[in-house]
Order: structure tokens, then sequence, then C-alpha cells
């Protein structure tokens, strides 16, 4: 984990299940971070913002409903 992910601020969704089967996210500038909240010293997914973006309108929009 580089120094910019360690001082980053992680969010939890308010939805999040009590058993904590949960991503959190951390923005930055150009790009955003994702962490498994079981894990958080595991791995970081980092993400353009833009294609954050895209995937939240499309998670809005149901695009990935069943």
């Amino acid at each position: 984990m580089t120094l910019q992910q360690r001082t980053l601020t992680w969010h939890k969704s308010s939805r999040s299940a009590a058993a904590g089967h949960c991503v959190e996210v951390a923005p930055a500038t150009a790009v955003v971070f994702v962490r498994d909240s079981k894990n958080a010293s595991g791995p970081v997914l980092e993400f353009a913002a833009e294609r954050w973006a895209d995937f939240l309108a499309g998670v809005r929009d149901g695009e990935f409903d069943r």
C-alpha cells in the first residue's frame, strides 16, 4: 500500500450488511480506491474516477441487476 493509500479517508455504504459483506471506497484526485472492508490491509483496487462514475451510473440504472 502506498503512502497516499494509507492517508486516504475510507467510506463504507450506509446500506452495508451487519455481517460486513461490503467494500470501502476512498476517492482521491483522479482515482477511486476500493478495498474489502473485512481485510483493510489486503489488496486495493484502483479505478480512474471517470470509470468509477460510469460504474455507479450503471448501478443506479439497473445495468447489473439480475
